[in-house]
């Protein structure tokens, strides 16, 4: 079974912050990537900032963007999955792991205006300061990341390539983010939830205390009901369709890139029902797209049929490929 690069462990629940890993290993000929940390945006006295992992030489190289996930609350562009960055190495595309700044210091309006701006920095520096190849670029991330790559779709100019999106959702504003969940564990009190934010705007936790401090914060709004709301600012019921236009399966057209979900059928922090909608709609359009259906599988495919998960990692890993070296 693969085994997650990071997670963290919240008084027995379990947030996945990352993708489960499935190795596919280096050669003897593979040569490292290089890793530069470049600041992509600066509001205020906050740098956001992005990891690049790029093959040494001249030649433009196409990109893997990552979109770490976490709820919009907690993460880091340090989490960089295993495979995808294998995968990378092996086939020399360049890799950009990005940092945002995390609610609910900053709400969903301003993460999106992150990713938007990340893409920017990437069209108009990277081909100069890594050898981008920014007409072939795919988007990828888990949970909140798939969120934010499947957003990525559909705020991005020019849009990416094509989406991998592991157990992501794309809608932020259905009955499932606003519900009272029983699956995030012993209740947490508001007084020690409220304690773990507010203080600063963050654009990663790689501070372990920290990254379990805003987890219990998650849990809180999750058992209280108050997620959508914590993490956009907006009462989507007070304000019908105001959240819209951050929702990507409310925003797919016929030329929404191509895109690949990997989805549990028994996630409870993740409903399965985020995916198949997506497809739904992607269907609806004639947008070319693949869901991989784990059944039994939990969030992050915990408890899925090892031999399946491993396949749909690989098969991942494939149409990334497969995406960028097209002719």
């Amino acid at each position: 079974m693969p085994l997650p690069l990071r997670s963290t462990c919240l008084s027995g629940a379990c947030l996945c912050l990352c993708l489960l890993t499935n190795s596919v290993g280096f050669s003897a000929d593979d040569q490292p990537l290089l890793k530069t940390t470049h600041v992509y945006k600066t509001v205020g006295d906050v740098q956001v900032q992005a990891d690049v992992y790029r093959p040494e030489g001249a030649e433009a190289r196409p990109v893997v963007v990552w979109v770490h996930g976490g709820a919009l609350i907690v993460g880091s562009r340090s989490q960089v999955p295993k495979q995808i960055l294998e995968l990378c190495t092996r086939e020399r595309f360049v890799f950009v792991s990005l940092d945002y700044r995390l609610a609910p210091e900053v709400k969903l309006p301003e993460i999106a205006a992150d990713v938007q701006d990340a893409f920017r920095w990437l069209h108009a520096q990277g081909p100069k300061l890594f050898q981008a190849d920014t007409r072939r670029i795919v988007v990828t991330g888990g949970s909140a990341g798939g969120f934010l790559t499947m957003l990525s779709g559909a705020i991005v100019t020019p849009k990416p390539t094509a989406l991998v999106a592991y157990w992501g959702y794309g809608d932020i504003d259905g009955e499932w983010t606003r519900s009272k969940s029983t699956h995030h564990g012993a209740p947490v009190p508001r007084f020690e939830a409220l304690a773990a934010v507010g203080k600063k705007v963050l654009t990663n936790t790689d501070d372990p205390a920290e990254g379990k401090a805003r987890g219990g914060y998650y849990r809180h709004l999750r058992q209280t009901g108050g997620w959508s709301l914590g993490v956009t600012g907006i009462d989507a019921e007070k304000e019908p369709g105001k959240l819209d236009r951050f929702c990507p399966v409310k925003q797919i057209t016929r030329d929404y890139p191509p895109t690949l979900m990997i989805h549990g059928t028994k996630d409870t922090d993740v409903p399965y029902f985020c995916s198949t909608d997506m497809a739904r709609e992607l269907t609806k359009h004639g947008v070319k797209h693949e869901l991989l259906t784990l059944e039994g599988a939990e969030h992050g495919l915990r408890d899925g049929d090892p031999q399946k998960v491993a396949a749909a990692n690989s098969r991942a890993l494939e149409f990334i490929r497969e995406q960028l070296t097209a002719k």
